[in-house]
């Protein structure tokens, strides 16, 4: 019986993550909780597009209603008390290649990645969050793109690395879900909801193999803990049937659009939009609380005849700072600003949904010259409360200019405190 668990026990079943009490078999530690029942839950998005911007209107100063915003970001005007606008920071490790893919892999873990084809980069901010505040939710984390990856190697690196922005470990990219039919299949159609299942019912196969390890006593022990469970849920149950259960509640326990039609949309207006519902209703329905959205690769292909800009694609477009790219730079930005104004006008309580998030926009070059020692970041919503927007915050000049510390303070918000991300161990003190 000499069993060494270095957290908590849990029983684990499909949607399903049930703490153990204490037992003299099982050697564990206290449990941890990330927030309070009554409040509704903090979200991470992240939102990315690559190649950066143009080089003379990505820019913010002022602060609350007077904050001013470049002409990239006027998207955001009408959110602008909600936008913190952060300049000066990068990832020393994306220096190194210089190139798409080697300022792209790593720009939500700041890890070192692997050339000569080989993939290597780090756990990203996104999956982390998942991993930890994940278990909450039917869904840990969403993962969605709007362009194909790319398989190639340019330059010693994989192309890989142009293509995935979250890593759910050093060598595993997590897909991307490029339909948006897929994207809501998802969320919304399982076989079997939490709510279907009784969490007994769900973790009985674990308690089952938990129960031949553990003492006699335990046994005992844990044949009462679950028929305390079972008792509570009969209570929930019948206070639900009453209507008598208090603390927040999603708005929405069901989509309020109709599923997708099947394939890629031909229209990425189209795609984008549609791929912007699904992320606001993964929040909405608290389906999920973590999602990355990559609007495009780094070094994308993508062309917008929607914009009457279809003579050039997107990374030969950022070479130059025309008229053209402020127009599909706006596009890009308008995405973040339909996120939000959907969000902020979800009241939840005293705040809306978008109070409730960090919708994080970044790139992984400032402009199309490849200058990554400043990295283009715009942070829309006020975590629960806990971030102070309306600001701008510069750290060119400063000597903590690490993006992994902005990461430790976000994760903060979360209730997820450690003390090193990548490769900071020191937080953002403004954040």
């Amino acid at each position: 019986m000499n069993h060494h668990f270095s957290r908590r026990t849990f029983l684990r079943g499909l949607g399903v993550t049930m703490a153990l009490p204490w037992m003299e078999s099982l050697r564990v530690w206290g449990d941890e909780t990330t927030g309070v029942a009554s409040e509704a839950p903090t979200r991470l998005a992240v939102l990315f597009s690559g190649n950066g911007f143009h080089s003379r209107e990505w820019w913010a100063k002022g602060q609350g209603k007077d904050l001013q915003l470049g002409q990239v970001l006027a998207p955001l005007h009408e959110h602008r008390e909600k936008v913190l606008f952060i300049r000066g920071l990068f990832n020393s490790e994306a220096l190194k290649g210089n190139i798409h893919s080697s300022q792209t892999g790593n720009i939500l873990s700041g890890a070192p990645l692997a050339a000569g084809g080989e993939i290597r980069s780090g756990t990203s901010i996104d999956q982390l969050m998942a991993q930890r505040y994940g278990g909450s939710t039917k869904v840990p984390s969403l993962v969605l793109g709007c362009e194909k990856s790319n398989p190639s190697v340019h330059k010693n690196y994989s192309m890989i690395y142009s293509s995935h922005i979250s890593w759910s470990s050093p060598t595993t990219p997590t897909p991307l879900e490029l339909y948006p039919s897929l994207a809501f299949d998802r969320l919304f159609k399982d076989e079997v909801q939490k709510g279907d299942k009784s969490v007994l019912d769900a973790v009985l196969e674990d308690a089952t193999d938990v129960r031949r390890t553990i003492s006699v006593a335990d046994q005992r022990k844990l044949d009462e803990y679950l028929e305390s469970v079972r008792e509570v849920e009969r209570r929930i149950e019948q206070a639900g049937k009453r209507g008598e259960l208090q603390g927040w509640k999603p708005t929405l326990d069901k989509p309020n659009i109709a599923r997708p039609a099947d394939g890629i949309p031909q229209d990425i207006a189209e795609h984008m939009k549609l791929m912007c519902d699904i992320l606001v209703l993964g929040f909405q329905t608290d389906t999920t609380r973590v999602t990355t959205l990559k609007l495009n690769n780094d070094h994308s292909s993508l062309r917008f005849p929607n914009l009457g800009v279809d003579y050039m694609i997107h990374h030969l477009l950022s070479h130059s700072d025309t008229a053209d790219w402020l127009k599909v730079n706006q596009f890009f930005l308008q995405q973040l600003g339909y996120i939000a104004s959907k969000l902020d006008a979800i009241q939840e309580g005293e705040r809306t949904a978008l109070d409730n998030s960090m919708i994080m926009y970044c790139s992984s070059m400032l402009t199309g010259g490849h200058d990554a020692t400043n990295l283009p970041v715009v942070i829309v919503g006020r975590a629960g409360g806990k971030l102070e927007t309306g600001r701008v915050l510069d750290y060119l000049d400063k000597p903590n200019r690490k993006m992994c510390s902005l990461y430790l303070s976000m994760l903060d918000k979360v209730g997820i405190h450690l003390d090193r991300f990548g490769d900071s161990t020191e937080r953002l003190a403004e954040v």
